[in-house]
């Protein structure tokens, strides 16, 4: 099995005109309509999203750390949750440097949401296509993802250990906070998994925009807390 660092360029990219425009509360009969669709045909012509991956082993695990591809990471959830299944795909995917740039040179507040939107769209294209050749490629069957700074059991400090095990990817390089850029741009670590997992349910933020599921309050202590060594 291929553990070298790989890299998916060349992604598919269309821009679901009427959706976007419903999702950004654009009427299709206004004056922003007409510029928004000639927005989109700017960005498309620009935008080279990507995503950057490798298969990696799990090696030594214990109740609150655990190895993927010779890094440790701290995480009692991340080592519970790949107690049983090996290898795992860490990953990151971004919209690409050329819109983050293209957006940043955008001076019109409006305009400048319209362009956040179309970023996010070319980031779940790399999302989405890192995950079909995961599938196509090495069959893992059903999946979830972790991040770090999803949870306070796994802090964002531990995103430069995940960009570490990556080689430090240039497609997105990190703040001194952590942070991302291009700002759309995620990453993590894929795996398989025998039920459905989303750090969403263990997260207890109201009105979190990008939520994917519930909480379960008692999910923690029914999952989390014995001893998975």
């Amino acid at each position: 099995m291929n553990t070298e660092i790989q890299r998916l360029e060349n992604i598919p990219l269309g821009f679901d005109i009427v959706d976007l425009m419903k999702r950004l509360h654009i009427r299709p009969t206004s004056r922003d309509a007409a510029d928004f669709k000639a927005m989109t045909e700017d960005a498309l012509a620009i935008a080279k999203p990507r995503a950057v991956f490798r298969v990696a082993e799990i090696g030594a695990r214990s109740e609150k750390e655990v190895v993927i591809g010779g890094r440790k990471f701290t995480s009692r959830v991340l080592s519970v949750n790949l107690e049983k299944t090996a290898p795992v795909f860490p990953f990151v995917c971004t919209c690409g440097m050329e819109l983050e740039e293209w957006g940043r040179a955008i001076d019109d507040m409006l305009w400048g949401f319209w362009a956040e939107g179309l970023k996010e769209e070319a980031l779940r294209a790399a999302l989405t296509t890192l995950q079909e050749h995961l599938r196509a490629t090495y069959n893992p069957g059903h999946i979830s993802t972790m991040s770090p700074g999803s949870l306070e059991d796994w802090p964002i400090s531990q995103q430069k250990i995940l960009f570490e095990l990556l080689g430090n990817p240039p497609e997105v390089r990190l703040s001194d906070s952590m942070l991302m850029i291009p700002t759309k741009s995620v990453s993590g670590i894929t795996f398989s998994t025998d039920a459905d997992f989303e750090s969403c349910q263990l997260c207890a933020r109201e009105n979190c925009p990008g939520r994917r599921a519930p909480y379960e309050e008692s999910l923690y202590e029914r999952a989390y807390c014995q001893a998975h060594v």
